[in-house]
């Protein structure tokens, strides 16, 4: 039971809600450790390069193959307690994994270093290929990792270098300026130490003493490196962060913070973390992954950083600080970037396949009163002709924030509400967050402290601290018999109220402390296995977004592919649902910044992400409100979400103009629905982005490198937004030979160009690249679900060779039977002045999937004029080729060559001659 409530609990509890509001709660810098006050940090970044008294060196006799195929050897150091232990594995085709720890077998300590367990995927180590006897000369040992990449490990000191077999120009390297450092795990605290350490009105008690590991990496090749989300940027790369001419000195922080109005630019952490760095150049691409969820530090060093008055041209050098764990990493090497991004997706998993509702607009507010305004939000769209798919509740939907619940007062007939929201193909979303009310009457606490559910503080009690519901406790979710309970806990028996259209959003899971050190837990407090806070901190989200999707998929009884959002993440978090940048604000700049930071997060692995439409906190101004909408229309999350405290900014409310803007951007998403769910089923494969960077196409064009304005949606589109209010001119870069084509009115601009475009106020510049052939569905219903049956439209951008390709997925769009190959995969060719539709599905699958669509609009951009008929085989039927609208929005003028019904069936084989 509960102790009862002191007579201070009530002010309490007012005095630190009244902390969590927004004006309390916005940024500041002083709440935050930066890394002076960061003792791990701020040692490891007063070392020197080569400064180290006794660096590690490899026991020259102890390099040899174990029978798994990996290569073992000792790393010892004269101050050590015990030598540590190094294994060298290869994964096909040459991704290079590092594993370091403390040697056990020699001295074992009270307590054994954190090692991430149900990141990487289970069959792991069964793919591990047998790696050669090392060759070892002058204290060099080399082992061939492939016919084209060699591993060297100098002995004395210690340090690995990736390098090409053929040339032997090095890729990447581990310890090469001598700064790799892993302080012991000690059995008691000397006398003249102080373990303890301390933060504003908080102490960690670090009862383990100090246990960080620092090395420094160095990428070779690379004009710019990418990756470790997440930080505000307006900047694609990652900029330096100390040496020569950098004056913000601060590295780039993963620690899972949450962070009210977060600033655009800074390199401190935010919601979640992926300790995953890309390397890029036009000779090089290049990725390093560490495994480890405690918190880390990395600096991203200037040229000179090192004293030297030189350095190897192309080089960009890194420094890793860690507070805990072991050193568990990979080094990928690819012949483009996308090698790099699959070779990672290899060891963290694929994306999760969405249902299609899920990639259509979402509509959410903090808070949706009650059952009348969810009535009068639902119907506004249908009013005013906006498509729209799920309808969102945040946190006032529950009986006094209890999670499962229902406020029986503003929304006394759930399953009634979702019902009337279904039989329009839409769908709903509940929030559900980790932070569990004290409450003995509440049969979720009740159950979760009689079973021992709980995180423990660091004196082995429930760990107690503050969130929406007032004093709150955590499960602990490293356990996996209470992730497995709370997946029960979304079954329809237990989550009353719920219907199977019903779906979740975790908010809060970094996890959300109000009155703890940094907005999060105690890092002294414990978990299952004897594990500290501090070594899995960043992992915690991640942990408690697997057990809801698995709550979702045991719910439906695994038919129907869960949606979860989720603020926090790690590596892996793909596998499990959404992302989104979190508690973002109504101005500009968050709009700029939100391009790089969707597409680092893509980059990392989670190609399903958006940012906030008009910004969380604040009250957007209408012509910012448009231009977000008109961004986020590409974005691979799309939803409009706002603060309680700010104004009502449903579509329709800032004018008939604005609204028919906005409803233009919201039309041309789901015209675009058929390519996008292509583009996620090809992320599902091999965790290709959605949304891309410019380079990722270009990978060989400099223009591109730093170009976080621009973006690309799958191979086929680019889109650069309007970032500045009032602004007259955009200067756009479109990159590559061919031309591209603007989506709005079909006209050519030359690639390899900067362009200076006028501003619309109806439109941003996006573009169909030549080459290309883009799927649509051009009819317009309320949601996705009605248009499942609708007709296609294919257009077609030709090339200066009268060429172009695409692609087309269907399925379903909501169970898991097209694992079983219930699914059609068709390309599209145009070559030679004909179209062919190709199956690229494999024949020898279980199930079966038809459609009955056809395609009514082919669209072809660049078409020689004079071209009057085509011919449609099978059938030998001659149909007119027209002069028709590029959309079928009211108004559009006919100024593009359509072959208008040809009424093929999308799912045939078929041929179209041009004549």
């Amino acid at each position: 039971m509960d102790p009862p409530p002191r007579r201070l609990a009530a002010p309490l509890l007012l005095l630190l809600l009244a902390a969590a509001s927004p004006a309390a709660r916005a940024w500041k810098k002083d709440e935050f450790r930066n890394c002076n006050q960061t003792p791990f940090c701020k040692r490891a970044r007063t070392r020197a390069p080569h400064s180290l008294e006794a660096p590690l060196s490899l026991a020259a006799g102890s390099l040899a193959v174990s029978p798994d195929g990996s290569i073992s050897a000792e790393l010892s150091h004269p101050s050590r307690p015990r030598p540590l232990v190094l294994r060298l594995s290869v994964l096909p085709p040459h991704a290079l994994r590092l594993q370091i720890d403390e040697d056990y077998s020699t001295a074992t300590p009270p307590h054994r270093r954190f090692q991430v367990p149900d990141v990487l995927l289970p069959d792991l180590e069964a793919r591990t290929l047998h790696l050669p006897e090392p060759k070892t000369a002058a204290g060099v040992s080399t082992v061939a990792l492939s016919s084209d990449l060699d591993v060297v490990v100098k002995h004395d000191p210690f340090e690995l270098t990736l390098r090409r077999a053929g040339s032997g120009d090095p890729v990447l390297s581990f310890n090469s300026h001598g700064l790799f450092d892993f302080e012991p795990m000690r059995e008691s605290k000397p006398e003249n130490e102080t373990w303890e350490e301390h933060f504003r009105s908080h102490t960690d008690k670090r009862p383990r003493g100090p246990q960080s590991i620092t090395f420094d990496l160095s990428f070779y090749g690379a004009d710019f490196v990418y990756g470790l989300p997440e930080h505000g940027s307006t900047s694609l790369a990652l900029r330096p962060t100390r040496g020569p001419g950098v004056e913000e000195s601060e590295p780039y922080r993963l620690f899972n913070l949450d962070v009210f109005e977060y600033l655009h630019e800074s390199p401190f952490g935010l919601y979640g973390s992926i300790p995953f760095m890309i390397g890029h150049g036009s000779r090089s691409s290049s990725g390093f992954f560490w495994l480890n969820a405690a918190e880390m530090q990395i600096d991203v060093l200037a040229p000179g950083w090192d004293g030297a008055t030189a350095q190897d041209n192309g080089r960009i050098d890194t420094l890793w600080m860690a507070e805990a764990g072991v050193v568990d990493a990979f080094f990928f090497v690819g012949s483009e970037p996308k090698d790099v991004i699959k070779q990672y997706i290899s060891v963290s998993g694929t994306p999760s396949m969405p249902q299609q509702f899920a990639i259509a607009y979402h509509q959410c507010r903090w808070n949706y009163r009650d059952e009348a305004d969810v009535d009068s939000v639902d119907a506004g769209f249908d009013e005013h002709d906006i498509p729209y798919d799920v309808l969102w509740l945040d946190i006032e939907h529950t009986d006094g924030k209890r999670y499962f619940t229902w406020d029986h007062s503003a929304f006394p007939n759930p399953e009634e509400m979702q019902r009337k929201i279904a039989d329009k193909g839409r769908k709903m979303v509940t929030i559900v967050d980790p932070h569990i009310k004290r409450d003995s009457s509440f049969h979720l606490h009740q159950e979760a402290t009689d079973k021992g559910y709980y995180v423990k503080d660091a004196n082995g009690n429930d760990y107690d601290g503050w969130c929406w519901p007032g004093s709150s406790s955590y499960p602990d979710m490293l356990n996996p018999e209470i992730r497995e309970w709370w997946a029960d806990k979304f079954s329809y028996e237990n989550y009353k109220g719920s219907t199977p259209t019903l779906y979740i959003w975790n908010d809060m899971n970094e996890p959300s402390v109000f009155n703890g050190p940094e907005v999060t837990m105690p890092r002294d407090a414990m978990h299952y296995g004897d594990v500290e806070h501090r070594e899995l901190h960043n992992a915690y989200g991640y942990y408690f977004h697997m057990a809801t999707a698995d709550g979702l998929l045991k719910r439906d009884k695994g038919k129907h592919r869960p949606f979860v959002l989720s603020r926090a993440f790690f590596a892996g978090s793909q596998r499990y649902g959404a992302v989104w940048t979190g508690d973002n604000s109504a101005d500009w700049d968050h709009l700029k910044s939100s391009i790089p930071m969707v597409l680092i997060l893509g980059l990392t692995g989670l190609p399903f992400s958006g940012a906030d439409v008009g910004g969380f906190f604040g009250n957007p101004e209408p012509d910012l409100l448009v231009r977000w909408y008109q961004v986020g229309a590409f974005y691979p999350f799309f939803r409009g979400h706002a603060h309680h405290d700010t104004k009502r900014r449903e579509p329709w409310l800032f004018g008939e103009r604005r609204t028919a803007i906005i409803r233009e951007a919201i039309h041309m998403r789901y015209s675009l629905l058929p390519y996008f769910y292509t583009l996620f089923r090809e992320a599902s494969v091999n965790g290709i982005p959605v949304m891309r960077p410019l380079w990722l196409e270009f990978p060989e064009d400099k223009e591109t490198y730093n170009n976080g304005e621009a973006f690309m949606v799958g191979p086929s589109l680019l889109a650069q937004g309007i970032y500045e209010e009032g602004q007259k001119s955009v200067s756009v870069y479109l990159p590559g030979k061919e031309s591209w084509y603007d989506l709005r009115n079909g006209s050519p601009y030359k690639g390899s160009v900067t362009h200076k475009l006028q501003v619309l106020e109806d439109s941003i510049p996006s573009f169909q690249r030549a080459g290309t052939i883009v799927p649509r569905k051009d009819r317009f219903r309320r949601s996705s679900t009605q248009m499942v049956n609708d007709p296609y439209t294919l257009v077609i951008a030709l090339n200066s060779s009268g060429a172009a390709e695409g692609e087309l997925y269907m399925d379903d769009g909501k169970s898991y039977d097209y694992q079983q190959g219930a699914f059609s995969h068709r390309r599209f060719v145009f070559a030679d002045n004909k179209l062919t539709s190709f199956n690229i599905a494999p024949d020898n699958l279980s199930k079966k999937f038809t459609s009955g669509c056809v395609i009514e609009r082919i669209i072809v951009l660049g078409l020689r004029s004079g071209v009057k008929k085509a011919i449609i085989e099978p059938g030998n039927q001659e149909v007119e080729i027209e002069s028709g609208p590029i959309s079928l929005r009211s108004g559009s003028s006919p100024v593009v060559p359509t072959i208008r019904r040809p009424n093929v069936r999308i799912a045939d084989s078929w041929t179209i001659w041009i004549a």
